[in-house]
């Protein structure tokens, strides 16, 4: 009992054995982008909900919250193109350019590269961030 109690507590172990399970049951389906895409949804939901639930308690917008969403949206959608619907190879840049489908992975390449540049600048500049170091004592 108390071996379970432990394990519970411990959150990598925790993890580790419902990842192993459901990368079991997804192998022996045959199902393994769709657990991966339908994760990627839970996780935006959760990422949206986060942000709504963080504006309505603080009256703030927290945009890094909304961004994390953004970024695991474009990366579904940047899956589902490469894996599920990418049956073309390009054998040189002009390829990328003509098939739409790696046109279409090349702009969410570019979309996802601005979405960190924008995460990063709004986890930089945040006012929350900075009170929480400007009251931090140990800065003296």
């Amino acid at each position: 009992m108390q071996r379970s109690i432990n394990l519970l507590k411990n959150h990598f172990s925790l993890e580790m054995w419902i990842a192993v399970i459901l990368f079991t049951v997804a192998t022996l389906t045959h199902t393994i982008v769709e657990f991966i895409i339908h994760m990627l949804y839970f996780i935006i939901f959760l990422e949206i909900t986060r942000a709504v639930t963080s504006f309505v308690r603080e009256q703030r917008v927290k945009i890094y919250l909304l961004i994390d969403a953004f970024i695991v949206l474009v990366l579904r959608e940047f899956i589902v193109n490469v894996v599920k619907i990418n049956q073309i190879e390009a054998d040189n840049v002009h390829a990328f350019f003509t098939d739409t489908v790696n046109f279409n992975v090349l702009m969410f390449s570019g979309v996802l590269l601005f979405l960190f540049l924008i995460r990063y600048l709004a986890k930089k500049t945040s006012s929350h961030t900075e009170t929480k170091n400007m009251n931090d004592p140990t800065d003296d």
